[in-house]
């Protein structure tokens, strides 16, 4: 028997999960432009906000690393956890 989380579980997850709200927790979002808020970068170092947080597709992306992903993958990658434990 696999230990395995169920796609329809995580997916619930997902979807309960208000990602602007969700990030702005831990990285402050200032600037807004139409449903994006953008800061600076969590994951290298920046001058300028090139880290955009879409309140329309719920998923953040970085322009100038790259970074992107969904609240998990942000958890994952902020808070240095495995899948399972960001769930």
């Amino acid at each position: 028997m696999t230990n395995q989380i169920p796609r329809e579980f995580i997916q619930q997850l997902i979807d309960r999960v208000e990602t602007v709200d969700f990030i702005d927790e831990r990285v402050p979002l200032r600037k807004k432009s139409g449903s994006n808020s953008f800061a600076c970068c969590p994951f290298h170092n920046e001058k300028s906000a090139s880290f955009s947080v879409s309140q329309t597709t719920q998923f953040y992306y970085c322009f100038g690393c790259g970074a992107h992903g969904n609240a998990i993958d942000f958890l994952m990658q902020y808070d240095h956890m495995a899948f399972p434990e960001a769930i």
